[in-house]
């Protein structure tokens, strides 16, 4: 029987557990046998969808992503239960309007603020979980961290400057601790990101669909330029998910998958 792909029992940590995205994840991996550790601003929420999903197979924990000790208190909680931490997935992120172009307005008009919260959010919200349970690996010898980019880094998408920016630095540091950690810790600590396209959630559905539902302009301009003409469904997400938790990626570090329907290879010609 081929088992590259098994996950049975893996322990895994998913900051912004209870999010759109990080909940659908959460959710599969719990199906395909792993033990997941929910991250979340608010505890009861966290505890509640852990609750949800498993009682031997899961648990919640409120958790700022910018706060270290924090995180080290409960790095040390979830070792002290299942013995080790095999995978990090750091799905915590967002936007703020602040930090948004908006119509009419220039760069000129951001709020700097709101830009400074968008970075440490979606920069230092990656960078201080990949350090302090990304230590734990470093003293196991194995495990694999999964960040969350987005298409907006490859490529300039109106309006959305914070979050452009500070996912584009996330990316860079994926590569940067990719290699760090393979020339200082050995071949079996991988890091990677998935990078999604469009996928409604809470953070865009205004910036994608009206109230009654239907397309803004901004959302039929992204369906124009997605081959597969839709946005995405949280699902799918999973395989590639699945697929850099697995043995199967153990030769795939410091790369970035697409998961956009062609968005990322479309020229719009």
């Amino acid at each position: 029987m081929n088992t590259i792909f098994d996950i049975k029992e893996k322990v895994i940590i998913i900051t912004g557990g209870y999010g759109v995205l990080g909940s659908n994840i959460a959710t599969y991996l719990v199906a395909s046998g792993a033990k997941v550790a929910i991250l979340g601003r608010s505890k009861e929420k966290a505890e509640d969808f852990a609750k949800s999903l498993s009682i031997t197979h899961a648990l919640g924990f409120q958790a700022d992503v910018l706060n270290k000790l924090a995180l080290e208190k409960i790095k040390d909680n979830i070792v002290s239960v299942w013995g080790q931490i095999d995978i990090l997935i750091n799905a915590a992120g967002g936007n703020m309007a602040g930090a948004t172009v908006a119509p009419g307005d220039s760069i000129f008009d951001i709020s700097i603020p709101d830009f400074q919260k968008v970075t440490d959010l979606n920069l230092m919200g990656t960078v201080i979980p990949s350090l302090v349970f990304g230590k734990q690996m470093s003293n196991q010898g194995n495990g694999s961290i999964v960040n969350v980019s987005s298409m907006a880094v490859p490529q300039v998408l109106t309006r959305v400057v914070g979050y452009s920016a500070s996912k584009a630095a996330m990316e860079n540091f994926t590569r940067w601790m990719a290699v760090d950690m393979a020339l200082k810790f050995g071949d079996k600590i991988r890091v990677n990101a998935i990078a999604p396209g469009f996928f409604i959630a809470d953070q865009n559905r205004k910036l994608l669909t009206n109230e009654d539902g239907s397309l803004t302009d901004r959302g039929n301009t992204i369906i124009k330029n997605t081959p597969m003409k839709r946005f995405g469904e949280a699902e799918e997400l999973n395989g590639a998910v699945h697929l850099l938790c697995s043995e199967a990626a153990k030769f795939i570090t410091g790369t970035v998958i697409s998961v956009d329907g062609g968005f990322g290879a479309f020229s719009g010609v």
